[in-house]
């Protein structure tokens, strides 16, 4: 019991982690360094989300995963960095990827642990196939778990308000295809932050420090629809199509996969007479 909670610690101050390394630009700091050191600040931001990612991932790996759960883990994540391949081989629309609807349908199905496992690993395998190795990956593997995660949140709180409901049905459906929509604009909006403080631009733009959290907001909102909203409204729309297109399917298959992991057949040995 005590170890199962030390690992539910662990995994809770890993993301509070990763929080903060995303959020810091919006905390008001009376004394800081000078606008324009943004070389340090970027490398000991992911130095320090690095160390966050890697201490959830172990953990979330060690926290029930058993052999066949790992083995489809790694057949889902080689599917999606396939996809991505894909993606960078052949550029699409804006910021439309095919990587964000599997990810979904996977932590609905199978949790937010396993969603977040599927969309940070995702990251780390296709960015060793497509060369995107680089300071802003581990950011990238946080943000693409979160988005695996957020799928698990809905799929519980879905359990609760239909606690009858046992198989994907076209409501479920309608919620995953929503989620894909906001999920495309936030993760954007989250990757941004990554290098939002050191970026060159318009003075009501930019960041800078002591300024304020009203005022960080509204310069980042005005940075953000200047700067990628029509690509991540892309990437919104490509969600959608794709889990209209695919989700229904592909979540009853899942669900199939995951009815059979969680299937046990325990042999029974007559007693000797």
């Amino acid at each position: 019991m005590i170890k199962r909670l030390a690992r539910r610690l662990v995994i809770v101050l890993s993301l509070a982690m990763g929080l903060l390394a995303f959020a810091y630009p919006f905390v008001d700091v009376a004394a800081g360094a000078p606008h324009g050191s943004g070389t340090t600040t970027s490398t000991a931001g992911a130095l320090f989300i690095t160390v966050a990612l890697v201490a959830m991932l172990l953990e979330l790996q060690s926290d029930g995963m058993d052999a066949r759960s790992s083995a489809m883990i790694g057949v889902l994540v080689a599917i999606t960095s396939i996809l991505r391949f894909i993606e960078i081989a052949v550029p699409l629309p804006g910021g439309f990827s095919p990587i964000f609807a599997p990810i979904l349908i996977v932590g609905w199905v199978f949790g937010g642990q396993f969603g977040f496992l599927m969309g940070s690993l995702t990251m780390l395998v296709s960015g060793l196939i497509t060369g995107g190795i680089g300071p802003w990956l581990p950011y990238q593997m946080f943000a693409a778990g979160w988005v695996g995660m957020g799928a698990g949140v809905a799929r519980g709180l879905r359990d609760v308000l239909r606690p009858r409901q046992t198989s994907f049905d076209r409501w479920d459906l309608a919620v995953l295809v929503a989620m894909g929509i906001l999920w495309g604009l936030l993760y954007g909006a989250i990757i941004n932050l990554y290098f939002w403080p050191y970026a060159v631009g318009s003075a009501d733009q930019t960041w800078s420090v002591g300024i304020g959290l009203g005022q960080t907001l509204k310069r980042y909102a005005l940075f953000y629809a200047a700067s990628s909203f029509l690509w991540d409204l892309a990437r919104s729309a490509g969600n959608a199509a794709l889990l209209l297109a695919v989700g229904m399917p592909a979540a009853k298959a899942l669900e199939r996969f995951e009815r059979r992991f969680s299937h046990e057949i325990v042999r029974e040995v007559a007693p000797h007479a």
